[in-house]
């Protein structure tokens, strides 16, 4: 048993992943090109992280935070911040591909690292599924602009038929017609009526979604250095639009509409998380790239940093130009940014911006598509994925296996899934990679296994002794001046309608983030731990507790079956297992 606790500990030192880092362009014998540069990196961060979040689910995070929601892309922002700075450590002390996988495996050890990179595997995974999604309700709403209509059931997903198709019929039922159900519903209930059955179901698929997903998969399967004029391309043209959108917009804005600024208080704001997180896995993104970059320890931080930071700006200012334009509450549509130039009888800047729309997300499915492979790519060099995962096209100089992999396992899903399904899985997942990186640059501080040159980034060091205890105290504080009623609320065991376990369960992540904030205050105050990724750490891991129990026990059920898979798997075939020569540092 303790040999078998040793082994799950495991970990890779750092030392030799350095050793697969090379200047002339050979890395580990991959061959992979070194192409990229700073602008191509931040365009590929703003290339992933403004996409479906500014074209669609930032409709639903303002329609139920209203115009306070700009408050939470700031703390967002805040939370991304402090993440990236330790992004930028890792990326830059050990600019290897594998991003937040790669550093857990020299911080924590092999298990942890399985975990996070099957945590990533899934984030990437529905990351795409659901911009595929998204891309999908824009290119066929332009389809329709200009006179073409697609069947309804080949253009949305089983699961909003059925459920749309179920409201409708019940809405009907009620003496309703088929002339007030909303756009939405009448969308849905007309393609669950209309579809084919076939084999006793009906048929019912987003083609569209699958469309873009082959075409994205074909180009990053041929090459890093199409993928990149391609990224440039579309950014530019993506930040053309929106700044038209905040231009013209500004105009239209009427500031009766933010008031009241927050109408569903704090809840409310937060109820947009998982729809505002879900796009800032572009700083994951970023560093997978780290092998195909001509400098990575001196741009990669840069690049994570600078899209941070243009990002989050022009987040702020369209949060604020949609509700100012529209009264919040009529934003929860798939396409908020179009919806709301039609609404002012603007249809010229609105078809723009749907056809932008269909760009915008090209480009992030192109980044997201372009990341995975890489992260199957270095579990399958540590031997806890199959070695063909790892295999480099002789021509394309991609890993051509993981990208086709890839394809399938975002092609398919976006068939038949829902948007709403699928952003909260993603949310959770990029959120649990942004704590353990965070963590991982504390376990790293009292190790100092890698030599930090003027080259390298490292995060600017403020003790937490005393500031960490004061800000938890000040916001405990706040919290009871302003939402005394929320925190009774926490230690009631009844909400109106439930009592006991169905009430408690919704409150274990909120409990758990209570336990590891009173340890990280003492580790804090006994071992004068980094500021920084502290806080980095406590950040996203408030922001999980906002993403409910349901998904919560979705994530650990795709968690527990990596575990599975790991033991019957990885646990074995690990190089660090099977190579009577490697380093085995067990703590």
């Amino acid at each position: 048993m303790a040999n078998f606790f040793k082994n799950i500990r495991r970990r890779k030192d750092p030392m030799a992943l350095l050793a697969d880092f090379k200047d002339d362009g050979d890395i580990g014998g991959t061959h992979l090109v070194r192409t990229l540069r700073l602008k191509d990196l931040v365009s590929f961060g703003i290339a992933a992280i403004i996409g479906a979040g500014i074209f669609s689910t930032i409709g639903n995070a303002s329609a139920a935070g209203g115009p306070g929601v700009s408050f939470l892309f700031i703390f967002t922002a805040i939370a991304c911040g402090f993440s990236a700075l330790c992004y930028a450590q890792f990326a830059s002390t050990i600019p290897v591909s594998g991003s937040a996988y790669t550093y857990a495996y020299a911080s924590f050890g092999e298990l942890v690292a399985w975990i996070i990179g099957w945590d990533l595997l899934m984030e990437y995974a529905i990351g795409n599924i659901a911009v595929a999604i998204s891309w999908s309700d824009y290119f066929t709403a332009v389809l329709r602009g200009i006179g073409i209509g697609l069947p309804e059931y080949l253009t949305m997903d089983y699961l909003s038929a059925s459920r749309g198709y179920e409201q409708a019929t019940a809405l009907l039922a009620q003496g309703g017609t088929l002339d007030t159900l909303p756009n939405t519903v009448m969308q849905a209930y007309l393609a669950w009526q209309n579809a084919p059955v076939l084999a006793g179901m009906r048929f019912v698929a987003d083609i569209p979604a699958l469309g873009i997903v082959i075409l994205i998969t074909y180009l990053v399967y041929i090459g890093i250095k199409e993928s990149k004029k391609t990224v440039n391309i579309l950014v530019i043209l993506k930040l053309l639009v929106i700044l038209l959108v905040i231009v013209v917009g500004a105009f239209y804005v009427n500031t009766d509409n933010w008031s009241p600024f927050a109408p569903n208080g704090i809840s409310g704001i937060m109820k947009g998380v998982s729809a505002v997180f879900f796009a800032y896995i572009g700083f994951d993104a970023i560093s997978t790239t780290a092998e195909e970059c001509e400098n990575p320890q001196r741009d990669l931080p840069r690049a994570m940093i600078f899209a941070l930071i243009i990002c989050t700006t022009l987040y702020v200012i369209l949060a604020l130009i949609l509700t100012g334009m529209v009264p919040f509450s009529e934003l929860a549509v798939g396409d908020p940014l179009a919806y709301v130039f039609s609404r002012v009888n603007l249809d010229v800047i609105a078809g723009i911006v749907a056809v932008s729309a269909i760009i915008a997300m090209a480009s992030v499915l192109l980044v997201f598509q372009y990341g995975q492979p890489r992260i199957w790519m270095s579990m399958s060099r540590d031997g806890l994925l199959p070695g063909l995962f790892s295999s480099i096209h002789p021509k394309y100089k991609t890993p051509w296996f993981a990208t086709i992999v890839t394809g399938f396992v975002v092609a398919v899903p976006a068939l038949f899934m829902n948007l709403t399904e699928v952003t909260d899985l993603t949310s959770i997942g990029t959120l649990f990679a942004f704590v353990l990186v965070c963590g991982g640059v504390l376990v790293q501080q009292d190790r100092n296994e890698v030599p930090i040159s003027k080259k390298t980034f490292k995060v600017p060091y403020m003790n937490s002794k005393y500031v960490l205890p004061i800000l938890i105290l000040t916001g405990v504080a706040l919290l009871y001046v302003f939402n005394k009623e929320g925190m009774a609320q926490f230690f009631s065991m009844t909400d109106g309608t439930e009592t006991g376990w169905e009430v408690l369960k919704h409150k274990l992540p909120m409990i758990g983030f209570i336990i590891i904030t009173i340890i990280m205050t003492i580790l804090s105050f006994t071992r004068n731990l980094s500021l920084i990724p502290v806080l980095g750490l406590l950040t996203n891991l408030y922001l999980m507790t906002e993403l409910g129990f349901t998904n919560w026990s979705r994530f650990l059920a795709w968690l527990g079956l990596g575990l599975i898979i790991y033991f019957i798997y990885g646990y074995r075939k690990s190089k660090l297992a099977t190579n009577a020569t490697a380093t085995n540092l067990p703590g």
